[in-house]
């Protein structure tokens, strides 16, 4: 596969087509330079002439070696209105994962429930700080939000309260542990929350060695089939099966295929992102392991889609018809302009992964205050502010990745975490390898 950058065009070619590519310029002369036909003497004379002419084509339609069009626009990216915001609603949860970026549940400052009046107030700020943006987005999150569960149902009414009288409209999202699913839950999940995100992470015995009570049991037994229940009274409507893949379970593949046997069909599963000191964290040296294991993933996918029980694998959804506007190939990660986290005590964050870096808290809703110019710095965080983005084949498809990877690992939100890029790098190519065999009707 040729992946023409900056047009996003992908050319499915032969051997010779893509060795004779490597050999020439970024600027195509009319005729095949006479040393491609030296480096490529074991293919007939007449073969390269051929491939030569047809990828001259492509570099005259503007699909091969593409001007850059993107950068002028993006050094015009300015601050922009909220349109989404992570209420952090419990500071607290009921198991304790050994991965947890959140220190477990109280992103290590105390465990606390976040009261309803600051639940409104966030809601009313982000109202207050949308502009005309009329859909507005609200995530449930924690620690493990339902254990303060009156205050996510008081809070949906009180956003639906607000739309009408300020042409406003509310999608509200969910993520959930399960532990305290119930009847009456889920039945006001499945009918307030535009999408739930249930987390889970494969195997009972891999589930179950991380994802533990405080008092060292495993959750799975007590959660699968109040997931099914979810699932299954949904109507179809939006939900993620999200589990987290770790040094213990490089066989990951075999985590999504049991979720597809317990019959869930929308699926994620993340790399873990930790200090390399910790036992489960995935190192450099395990990169060839994990990205023959998308290989697997990215067959398996195949094969299901060629038997008609095709799965929806997040890290695997992508459009190279259309694909994302501007803005989000150059910025996909809105943290800190157009997405904010409010705290149980009303400390705002670019994200909930940044929230307990006093670095970047960017205000309170409580006092009043907020740091515009804050906002300004995350509003230019696209690829080209990020050097080692610039150069990189898949910076409009990762967008510059995670900006709480980067200043946590790297110290600075404009340098990318080089491990999470070289996992977006290869999930980004099996994506466009599944993209290109539809598209050529060879599943």
């Amino acid at each position: 596969m040729v992946l023409d950058v900056h047009s996003g065009a992908v050319h499915v070619v032969d051997e010779l087509t893509y060795r004779l590519l490597a050999l020439l310029p970024s600027a195509l002369p009319e005729t095949c330079p006479k040393e491609a036909f030296s480096a490529l003497a074991e293919y007939p004379s007449a073969d390269v002439e051929e491939a030569y002419s047809e990828l001259y084509s492509l570099f005259l339609a503007g699909e091969l070696y593409s001007p850059d069009d993107y950068q002028p626009f993006a050094e015009r990216f300015a601050e922009a209105p909220v349109k989404s915001m992570c209420l952090n609603v419990a500071h607290d949860c009921n198991l304790r994962c050994a991965y947890c970026f959140a220190a477990q549940g109280d992103f290590g400052r105390g465990r606390e429930l976040m009261p309803l009046e600051v639940a409104k107030a966030a809601l009313d700020f982000l109202v207050a700080h949308s502009g005309p943006r009329k859909q507005l987005e609200v995530d449930f999150f924690g620690g493990e939000p339902l254990m303060n569960f009156d205050v996510v149902k008081a809070t949906v009414a009180y956003g639906r309260s607000l739309e009408q009288g300020n042409n406003k409209r509310f999608r509200f999202t969910l993520t959930t542990n399960g532990l305290l699913l119930n009847e009456q839950n889920i039945a006001f999940i499945n009918r307030e929350m535009s999408n739930v995100v249930l987390s889970l992470d494969g195997r009972r015995e891999v589930n179950d060695r991380l994802r533990v009570t405080p008092g060292g049991q495993g959750c799975y037994d007590r959660i699968v089939a109040q997931y099914k229940t979810l699932v299954q009274s949904r109507g179809g409507r939006d939900y993620y099966l999200r589990g987290t893949f770790t040094r213990e379970n490089l066989d990951f593949a075999n985590d999504v295929k049991h979720l597809i046997e317990l019959g869930f069909d929308q699926i994620s599963i993340e790399p873990v992102v930790s200090d390399e000191r910790n036992p489960f964290a995935i190192r450099q040296a395990d990169l060839p392991r994990v990205f023959a294991e998308y290989e697997t993933l990215a067959q398996l996918f195949l094969r299901r889609k060629n038997e008609g029980n095709r799965f929806c694998f997040f890290h695997f959804m992508l459009d190279l018809d259309q694909g994302p506007c501007a803005i989000k190939r150059l910025r996909g990660c809105s943290c800190g302009n157009e997405y904010l986290c409010v705290t149980p005590d009303g400390d705002i964050y670019p994200c909930h992964q940044f929230v307990g870096q006093d670095d970047y808290r960017m205000g309170n809703l409580k006092t009043g205050n907020f740091d515009n110019d804050l906002k300004k710095r995350f509003s230019q965080t696209t690829v080209y502010h990020k050097k080692n983005c610039q150069s990189c084949w898949a910076k409009f498809y990762c967008s510059g990745g995670c900006n709480a990877n980067n200043a946590q690992f790297c110290g600075d939100v404009l340098t990318p975490h080089t491990l999470s890029c070289e996992l977006e790098k290869k999930r980004v190519e099996c994506a466009i390898m599944l993209k290109a065999a539809e598209l050529a009707g060879t599943f």
